[in-house]
Parts: structure tokens; sequence; C-alpha cells
């Protein structure tokens, strides 16, 4: 690229090196992709077969463009030989492949890049909605377009005074490959197997390949007979990048990109919006005026942001109504029996301190199921989890809903009665009554009971806590045992025998 650039050889040895170069390199792409597609499976294998024939068609591209050039003798002022075409058939057959091969590669590159977004079955998908993808996709396009039109395009139109379809196809040339940037750019943001090197090699190619075109059509399209050799920098690098890229190892990362390491994929679509905003802050402060359609386009790129702002908007309060809603979740697992349902230890603990601390009436009853070893040793585990289940929904229906239900670990539960002038025996026999009917399950009878014991306290104290008042019942608790299972037990009274 340097001797080309630098002319040292003259100008027909540079052209000569110029496209012998790019279809050597183009070759042996060919080649290294065929390779190393038919050592891969997949989808590996099949992105790489797309490759090869994006390859191959900029290779007879550049073969038709080398055979014109260094064969026929024709200085080419225009990407295309259609015009002269008409005149020599020969050309027109030349013009006709080199069009269609320059053409077909961008299309066919772009095919390898869906395959692989697409075909990774280990496909670790960025989570974002579709209209999002979309519309990031259209402020891309819609910025590139302002941008462009401003810096060269317009003006190229200006200056064309013919509507030959060499000029068609010398806008459509640099500008296919930009949509092949923009296809790597979008499925990048959704696609973590596109965040590989060879795809970023790829992007640099066709970011090579279009910046050469829009310099060789505007040169074209103001008149100039002979183009500078440093306007064919980008295409002799595109050969060159997209070897690099068939080279270039394929492993992705397998990490999750989160937090600040997905940040500048956040950023990417509005890095060309922000870029054409200064460029048309300065045009204006230069006085510079602009057309209806540069207005119009500019405009509706940012009624494309605003409408992806509010998207985002919504999803942030769906995200959050989410998160609340999972916090609430994990409060409820952190307090609640896995199994039962009913609070846990910590929060039945945390409910009597509270009752305490406010100095209302409270009455504790610690239940300890008899019967339930006999279950679980005799019928399995899954068994006895069953009856546990049952035990304590027949303790909710004892007490009011704004009283506690608690397992206390194993087999003992506990109940916590609030701001109620309750008779702790009569809360006692009820729960002796509840659980009195045989507990069914899958066909099974079991007969269990328990042994309650109870503490109860109707005046303020406050050198009282909760442990003392746990300690107390639990007491209660094992008097009841000792006395024959079945019974209550209130702290401070003669225990009744059932």
């Amino acid at each position: 690229m340097a001797v080309v650039v630098s002319g040292v050889l003259g100008h027909g040895l540079s052209v000569a090196l110029d496209k012998t170069s790019q279809l050597a390199v183009s070759v042996t792409a060919v080649v290294v992709y065929w390779r190393t597609a038919h050592a891969q499976e997949g989808v590996e294998r099949r992105w790489r077969l797309w490759m090869t024939a994006a390859m191959t068609s900029l290779s007879i591209g550049l073969l038709a463009l080398g055979w014109t050039q260094l064969v026929l003798g024709l200085s080419l002022t225009e990407p295309t030989l259609l015009p002269v075409g008409f005149i020599m058939p020969t050309v027109l057959a030349m013009g006709t492949v080199l069009t269609l091969g320059f053409l077909l590669s961008p299309v066919l590159a772009m095919g390898a890049v869906l395959a692989l977004a697409r075909g990774s079955s280990d496909s670790v998908r960025i989570p974002r909605g579709r209209v999002v993808v979309v519309l990031d996709g259209l402020i891309v396009v819609g910025s590139l377009f302002v941008l462009t039109w401003v810096a060269a395009l317009e003006s190229m139109v200006q200056a064309s005074v013919t509507s030959s379809p060499g000029f068609a196809i010398s806008i459509a040339h640099p500008t296919v490959y930009l949509v092949l940037v923009v296809t790597l750019l979008v499925t990048s943001w959704t696609h973590q197997p596109v965040r590989r090197l060879p795809m970023l090699l790829l992007a640099l190619a066709a970011l090579a390949q279009s910046g050469s075109g829009w310099v060789f059509a505007w040169f074209v399209t103001h008149g100039v007979t002979t183009i500078p050799p440093i306007a064919d920098a980008g295409f002799m690098a595109c050969p060159v990048l997209l070897l690099l890229s068939a080279l270039a190892p394929a492993k992705t990362r397998s990490a999750r990109r989160t937090g600040s390491k997905e940040l500048p994929h956040l950023l990417v679509p509005y890095l060309p919006l922000l870029v054409t905003g200064l460029f048309i802050a300065i045009g204006t402060a230069t006085g510079v005026r602009f057309n209806p359609l540069e207005i119009y386009v500019g405009l509706g790129v940012m009624f494309l942001v605003i409408v992806r702002q509010l998207i985002t908007l919504m999803d942030n309060a769906a995200l959050v109504a989410k998160l609340h809603e999972s916090q609430e979740q994990l409060r409820h697992q952190a307090f609640h029996d896995p199994l039962t349902g009913v609070a846990n230890r910590e929060l039945f603990r945390e409910r009597l301190t509270a009752a305490l601390r406010r100095g209302e009436p409270v009455v504790l009853a610690f239940i300890d199921v008899d019967g339930f070893k006999t279950v679980n040793d005799n019928y399995g585990h899954a068994e006895g989890d069953a009856v546990l289940r049952i035990v304590a929904t027949r303790l909710q229906r004892c007490v009011r809903d704004q009283d506690t239900v608690a397992r206390l670990g194993g087999d003992e539960f506990g109940l916590l009665v609030e701001s109620g002038a309750v008779d702790p025996s009569e809360i006692g026999n009820r729960v002796l009554d509840a659980l009195k009917t045989p507990h069914q399950t899958q066909g099974r009878e079991h007969e269990v009971r328990a042994s309650i014991g109870i503490a109860h306290r109707h005046d303020c104290d406050e050198d009282v806590t909760a442990d003392d008042m746990l300690g107390t019942a639990d007491a209660a608790m094992y008097t009841a045992k000792r006395l024959g299972k079945g019974m209550v037990v209130v702290h401070g009274s003669v225990p009744e025998l059932r």
C-alpha cells in the first residue's frame, strides 16, 4: 500500500501492483476460509462457507477489474463499466461481472453474520427488545445518511449531470458495505457470538471498502479523470483485513457481558448521532444552509431517539416493578418456612419482640407434634412433610389473620396471639381439638397429637424479653410431655389432663 500510494513505480506499475495484490490476497482468503470451514462443524462451518462465497464474489470482481484495466487497457472513470458496455460488448460483460462481484460480496458477508448470530446453540443472548434493536439500527442508519449526505452525497448528486446506471452503482457499492457494518453492530448488541475478532476485522474491512468507495465516487462525479492512488488505500486494505478475519481465532468469551462491560454496546447507537449533531452544529455556525431533505431526515432521527427513550423508560419502570416483586419474594423466603409456608423462627421472634415493646397482652404457645417421628420412620420423610403441612394449615385456622403461626424447627411450632383478652388455656385446647382429627395424606391416615406449653403476659413488663417468653413456653411444653403428652400446660397454672 505504501509503494502504491507513493507512486514511485509510476502509474502503470502502481495500478498493476494495486490490482494484482488485491486479487492475490482475496484468492488466498477464499482458500483459507474454505479450508477452515471444512475443519469446523455446525454454525462455525456455515458462517465460514458464507464468507468463502463472499470472498469468491469479491475475487471475481477484482479479476474483472484487473482484466479491464491491465489487459484491455481501459482507464476507469466510474466504478462500473456499464456505460461503456453499450459500445463494446466485451466491456459490457466485464462491467457486469465487476458490478455483481463487488455488490454481492457484502451481501454474502451479511449472510455469514446472520448465520453466526442465529445458528449458535450456545449463543448467549443479551436481553434487549426487538423494537429497541430496530430503533437503534434506524438511528445509526439515519445518522450515517445525514452525515454522508451533508459531507459528500449531496454534492455528488448535484455534480452528476446524468442519471446513468454507473452513478447509481457508484453510490450503491459503498452503501451496501455501510449496511454490512450496521448489521454487524446490531447483531453484536443482541448476540454474544458476533463479538469476536473475525467479525471485528470484517467490520474494519467493510469500513475500509466503503470509505474508498465514497472517495472514488466523489472524484468521479466531480469530473476527476485521474484518481489519486491514495483513494485505493481502503480497497487494498479490505482483502488483507478479510484474510486476517479468516486466520483470526474465533473464540467467544463464555461470560455474559454485564454492567460497565455492556456500556459501550449501549452507547454505540448514539455515537453516529453525536458525530452527525456536531457536524450539523459546526455547519450551521459557519453559515451552511441545509435543504428540506436533510432537515426532515434529521428530525426523523430525533423522533426515533425520543421513541427509543420512551421505550427505555417503560422498560425501566417494568424492571423496577419486577425488582420490587423479587425483593418481596426474597423477603418472604428469608422469613418463612419453605416447607409449610408459615413464618420461621426469625420472623416469629421479631414479631414477639415488637409486641412486647408495645406493651400489649401477649399469648405465646409452644407446640411439639407428638407421633411425628413414628410417621417419619414408618412412611418416610415425604409422608412426614405432608403431615407437617397439614398441621400448619390447621394451626392457622385456630387463630386470627393478624396472629402469627411459625414453624420453629423440626416438628415444633409456635403461636403468637396479640392484642386481645384471650384465655391462654382456651387457645391450647383449641389447638388440641384441631389436631385431634386424623390426618389424611395420599390414602393414608395418621393420628398425631401435640404437647403444648403456653406463656402469657397481660401487663407491661420491660424486663421480659422475647427469649424469656420462648424459654418459659418451651419449659411448659416439656412439662406437658412429662405429664403424658397430648395436653396443655400454661406457665403459672395447674395443668389439666384431657
